[in-house]
């Protein structure tokens, strides 16, 4: 299977989280992203003092999900390096 464009990948991982791993084809990885983005986003909610702003208050969920989306393009990115190395490998004669 061809591996997906990493722009797109790249795309669908800002708009929805976990989904580029899932594009990847690693969805249980893109499960733990959503897993820990939703509880770091709670645990900082819930400790940040009341005049903190909504940044803020929810910056370690907003941590995990810029990992998940540099995560999810990288891993695109190499998925079609690895593709296009081993077309031109079998290309050759």
């Amino acid at each position: 299977m061809k591996p997906l464009n990493p722009y797109l990948v790249l795309a669908t991982a800002i708009v929805l989280p976990g989904m580029g791993q899932v594009l990847n084809a690693k969805p249980v990885r893109g499960l733990q992203f959503v897993f820990f983005m939703l509880l770091l986003g709670w645990i900082t909610a819930k400790t940040a003092a009341p005049d903190v702003s909504m940044i803020g208050k929810y910056a370690g969920g907003i941590f995990i999900y810029a990992i998940s989306i540099l995560d999810a393009y990288r891993t695109a990115r190499l998925r079609q390096a690895l593709s296009e190395t081993v077309n031109d490998a079998n290309s050759k004669p």
